[in-house]
């Protein structure tokens, strides 16, 4: 099942209108995203919260994604995409303003997961319409803006803390707001967007899973690596003895390569193909594990952290530029909807699988659980046969 059959039509047409209300959908559910995350953490900081229930408090949004992906292409075929995007986004606005109202770890534990569950299906609803619409011509450039715009959303959402604080309402506004002008942009440009895909036999998550194993396990290895390194490289790097005014700068020097490097990956891939460069960030990724430990006390590491977030974050395009080439019909949204169930999944198993590997041999366990995920991931992308793998 390709796409290059279906795409010839419309090799020369962008809908540039469609795909800006997407993307701009996409980014602003990004900022009340990335904005959750630290508000909910530091507000539980202050109540004198364990280490243990702030991790698992933040692990229910990512269950979320992942109890939520499975269903998400059987809604969307019986209520249609844009209905259940704004249905979503109104439901994630009141889950969000309902946790502000509680203010308590343990009510925030259901509501946490049901963000989760509401907020997945604004995702992977929105790139499946970006993936239908997108020319084949252009899919590698219009698939790295993408990543570049949403990683930047990720970005805006904790430097408006900055602005506004984390106490009170005003941050929870900032997310509640975000969640409806999320509804209120899939409302504006309904017209303009594709139906939900109704081409072939139903396909569930769990039936891509056969259909694309390696692409879900590059999707797996992409958010682990992200949410294992912005999680726990504070704590490499004291035990280095590097102080907290150092990390931060890297960990935004490492969302900054990630934004910055996605256009220039989406349009490598054009030129010479997107297995290659998924490869290539393989590559790259794993040979920033084994530069680490060499370059962190130098000037290095700044020019080292921020390929590395590019090339990390691009396996997760790059794997998105992959589908759009493979599959279509309701494999398409399947697909979406499994690549959001293994983003999740890597996102859950990461950071405690390498933080229990830094207890038992120190803190390079991070470089080298992070070069064996990269080692794996670098194997099975060589050895992968088309069609199927």
């Amino acid at each position: 099942m390709t796409a290059e059959s279906t795409t010839s039509a419309r090799e020369g047409r962008a809908p540039w209108a469609a795909m800006a209300g997407i993307i701009a959908t996409v980014t602003v559910f990004a900022v009340a995203q990335g904005l959750t995350y630290p508000l909910l953490s530091f507000i539980l900081e202050r109540q004198g919260t364990a280490p243990l229930l702030i991790g698992l408090s933040a692990a229910m949004t990512p269950l979320g994604f992942i109890l939520s992906a499975p269903v998400i292409p059987m809604l969307a075929r019986r209520i249609g995409g844009a209905r259940l995007a704004i249905l979503c986004s109104l439901l994630a606005a009141f889950t969000l303003a309902a946790i502000a109202w509680t203010q308590d770890v343990w009510a925030w534990m259901p509501l946490r997961l049901l963000l989760g569950g509401f907020a997945n299906p604004l995702s992977v609803i929105s790139e499946t319409w970006l993936v239908q619409i997108t020319p084949a011509s252009r899919r590698g450039r219009i698939m790295g803006l993408y990543s570049s715009v949403v990683s930047a959303g990720f970005g805006i959402g904790p430097l408006s803390l900055g602005l506004v604080g984390t106490h009170g309402w005003a941050p929870f506004a900032i997310g509640i707001v975000a969640f409806l002008v999320c509804g209120l942009i899939v409302l504006a440009v309904v017209p303009r967007l594709p139906s939900m895909p109704k081409v072939g036999e139903a396909t569930s998550v769990a039936g891509f899973i056969m259909l694309a194993p390696i692409l879900l396990f590059a999707v797996a290895t992409a958010a682990a690596f992200e949410q294992t390194l912005l999680s726990l490289i504070a704590v490499y790097g004291a035990a280095l003895g590097a102080a907290e005014q150092h990390i931060a700068p890297l960990i935004t020097c490492f969302i900054a390569g990630n934004a910055a490097l996605q256009i220039l990956l989406g349009r490598m891939s054009e030129h010479f193909g997107s297995r290659p460069i998924l490869l290539l960030c393989c590559l790259a990724s794993l040979a920033g594990c084994l530069l680490l430990p060499l370059l962190f006390d130098t000037w290095l590491i700044w020019p080292l952290v921020f390929v590395w977030g590019g090339v990390s974050f691009g396996i997760y395009t790059l794997s998105l530029i992959q589908l759009g080439e493979r599959f279509t019909g309701q494999a398409l949204i399947a697909g979406n909807a499994a690549f959001a169930f293994a983003w999740g999944l890597g996102g859950i198993v990461g950071s405690p699988a390498t933080g229990l590997a830094m207890q038992l041999v120190g803190h390079q366990g991070l470089p080298m659980s992070l070069g064996f995920l990269c080692s794996v991931l670098v194997v099975l992308v060589m050895a992968e046969r088309r069609p199927g793998g």
